[in-house]
């Protein structure tokens, strides 16, 4: 990790759901922070910001899109350039089809694995460019899924995306290790957000059920007994990113409440 006063990450995907309560409890921990999402995303990204510095913590927006890689790059070159270094990368940013194969397009296909995949990749390789230069480590963070250890129904583009995130996760934590940078994923499972909510609405029209059966039938599945909270899923990721986790690399930490064991 960097030696220099100030500690910093990017998180992408930042504006709303995990990705926002990742960027306000890393802002919490001490870290500045880029709190990066789409152009379109712009106000809420901002949102965040005014709800970290209102915090008393330092934080900047950017305007990215994930699946364009020099756009990626820019971003990190301009987080390096304000804030002196990068520390943590996270890449948070996803998208969520729910269609069954025979419905699936080659558009919505690609765009998953552009957005999913390529994301991280992206996010992944320039992060590590800038940390191997600066020789003082680093810390990658992925967002996986529970679809990235076990393939869902209608999920076949979204679980696919996310078991190549994992694959990629365990090469990078081999090749980068010498360079004292780690890379581990996070794998949450129903979490109450507006991606969630897409799902339930995709979910239950096709079987002619109410809104909200398909995430309720989901919560009877969870041993702790509730949905999870973005805050549930940040947490892990602050520990990723601390101090207490630099022997821990190329794994996927499974946070859904006990739906799945790996």
């Amino acid at each position: 990790m960097s030696t220099s006063a100030v500690r910093s990450a990017i998180v992408t995907g930042a504006a709303s759901g995990i990705g926002r309560a990742i960027a306000v409890r890393l802002a919490r921990d001490g870290f500045a922070v880029t709190v990066a999402d789409l152009p379109t995303a712009g106000d809420a990204a901002q949102g965040v910001v005014d709800e970290i510095a209102a915090a008393a913590g330092t934080a900047r927006a950017a305007a990215v899109d994930v699946s364009v890689q020099p756009e990626v790059e820019g971003m990190v070159a301009a987080h390096v350039d304000t804030f002196g270094g990068l520390d943590v990368m996270v890449a948070n940013a996803g998208v969520a089809v729910t269609a069954p194969l025979l419905e699936t397009t080659s558009d919505q296909w690609r765009r998953t694995m552009d957005v999913n995949l390529a994301g991280v990749f992206h996010c992944y390789q320039a992060a590590a460019r800038h940390m191997v230069d600066a020789g003082t480590g680093g810390r990658l963070i992925g967002a996986a899924s529970v679809a990235a250890h076990r393939g869902g129904i209608w999920q076949g583009a979204y679980s696919a995306s996310k078991f190549g995130v994992r694959g990629l996760n365990q090469s990078v934590a081999q090749e980068l290790a010498p360079h004292g940078i780690t890379a581990n994923v996070y794998s949450p499972g129903v979490v109450h957000t507006p991606m969630w909510e897409s799902i339930d609405d995709a979910m239950t029209s096709r079987l002619g059920q109410p809104v909200g059966t398909a995430m309720q039938s989901m919560t009877q599945a969870i041993p702790l007994g509730r949905l999870e909270t973005p805050s549930d899923v940040a947490g892990v990721v602050s520990f990723l990113a601390s101090p207490d986790a630099g022997y821990l690399t190329g794994q996927s930490i499974v946070v859904d409440g006990g739906m799945w064991f790996s």
